[in-house]
């Protein structure tokens, strides 16, 4: 995994909703083929770089609300990052 990997990958997520951003397991491990390792260093990156961006980061398990709802973080998601 690069960070030119990262970077186009970050950039396609926000051509394509810059307003809620979602990765899935199935996405990162069995379609990009990362190991367990890269997927954690490639959420760490996106972590980083969203907050960054004025973002709320949240991952498998947290709460979050979004459009006036309370959800949860799915089992299949691994990272949502919410523009503030």
């Amino acid at each position: 995994m690069t960070m030119k990997f990262i970077t186009e990958y970050i950039d396609k997520k926000i051509n394509e909703n810059k307003e809620f951003i979602r990765y899935t397991f199935y996405e990162l491990r069995v379609k990009s083929n990362l190991s367990a390792e890269d997927t954690e260093e490639f959420l760490d990156v996106n972590k980083d770089y969203f907050e960054n961006k004025g973002y709320k980061v949240y991952f498998t398990g947290d709460e979050y609300e979004y459009n006036n709802q309370i959800k949860k973080v799915d089992q299949n998601e691994l990272m949502i990052a919410i523009k503030q």
